[in-house]
């Protein structure tokens, strides 16, 4: 389903909003935000005493089986409250939690077999596409980390996978290759240089799962998505208060989740900039990041979990820029896209990324020692 409303699907989005409405009917349903996989949707209930929340159709041709989502966020968030229920907190904090239909279920499935959820809106809170300062830097990285620190003694057998193969980087070469197998690629610079780019990095792209077999980094809870759009500020004290987008939480590699969020947080052009040539990654704001990540993680870190953090924060944005790049390679049947060469623009920006992070790899690391 296309997210834009018009009068021919309004009235289909509101009989599936009002399943989650106890008492009365919608007043207003508008699009929300600019996710990729899944339709989102603002809902406005006529009844004041229903807060607003937010409505999404789960894209089941990527979550195959979406119930499994909304069973995860249920153990979440009721283990997340317990959790701050005992926790001492400077500052708001706050869980994404499912609501129920009417009938007392998680999840709501109209006869064309489309699959619906509805959670509590944060009221009060914004979120960014960028960093604008050094301060929400820090406290991006504070967010990643006290999500980290919540789910910690989780248990990981609770929780399924959410999204089998997400974010293990040697699959996703694998499923580029069979792609090239079948595909020919006109000839271009840009093309000629993704190929060229994947091509000399394919030895590096096992290092994280390597390091998972040799039993050197632990499978925890990691987030699976955060990138700085995934983290809620509060508007009033401009802090951190919440990481949203659960879907793909689940057993994996925390550093897979330090990876994308100094990705995306340390690209001040963004990650949809046209103007790929330009892109960097920028070392102060990695370096504030961090600082609030680990203001929060220290008690649970070893030593190894160090070691590996400069390899995680390269991995990600090249595993980003291969699945962009076979997306377009295969006719954008993954990604939305607003245009037929979107996927590649998004590639050329995280290989341009991935090639920053390589030339200063030496600052990074030294960054890292002066944070622990």
């Amino acid at each position: 389903m296309n997210k834009q409303i018009n009068s021919l699907n309004l009235e289909y989005l509101a009989n599936i909003a009002e399943q989650f409405i106890a008492d009365g009917n919608v007043k207003t349903i508008q699009p929300l935000g600019n996710g990729n996989i899944n339709d989102t949707f603002l809902v406005t209930p006529n009844n004041l005493n229903q807060p607003r929340f937010v409505l999404q159709c789960i894209n089941t041709q990527v979550f195959t089986q979406p119930h499994l989502i909304v069973q995860n966020i249920r153990i979440l968030s009721d283990h997340v409250g317990d959790r701050l229920q005992q926790e001492s907190l400077d500052r708001r904090w706050e869980i994404a939690s499912l609501l129920s239909t009417r009938t007392g279920q998680d999840y709501y499935c109209p006869t064309d077999n489309s699959f619906w959820r509805a959670i509590n809106f944060i009221e009060n809170s914004q979120s960014f596409d960028t960093i604008n300062n050094l301060e929400s830097a820090q406290e991006i990285g504070y967010a990643l980390g006290m999500f980290h620190h919540l789910v910690s003694d989780l248990s990981i057998e609770k929780l399924a996978d959410t999204l089998e193969g997400f974010h293990i980087t040697p699959g996703y070469l694998e499923q580029y290759e069979k792609i090239l197998l079948h595909t020919k690629i006109p000839d271009s610079p840009e093309k000629q240089h993704c190929l060229e780019f994947v091509n000399a990095r394919k030895t590096y792209v096992s290092v994280l799962e390597t390091a998972k077999s040799q039993r050197k980094l632990p499978l925890r809870l990691m987030h699976g998505d955060p990138k700085v759009n995934n983290v809620m500020f509060d508007i009033t004290t401009k802090k951190a208060m919440s990481m949203v987008d659960l879907d793909t939480v689940k057993p994996g590699l925390i550093h897979y989740d330090i990876g994308d969020c100094l990705r995306s947080g340390c690209n001040p052009m963004g990650e949809e900039t046209p103007h790929w040539e330009k892109v960097y990654f920028d070392l102060d704001l990695c370096q504030n990041i961090l600082q609030g990540y680990l203001e929060v993680t220290k008690n649970f870190l070893t030593d190894n979990d160090y070691e590996y953090m400069f390899d995680a924060i390269r991995l990600i944005s090249l595993e980003l820029g291969i699945r962009f790049f076979t997306d377009y390679l295969a006719g954008n049947v993954y990604f939305k896209v607003n245009h037929p060469e979107h996927n590649l623009l998004r590639a050329l920006v995280q290989f341009q990324l991935t090639a920053s992070i390589e030339s200063q790899e030496n600052y990074i690391r030294k960054l890292m020692q002066k944070c622990q």
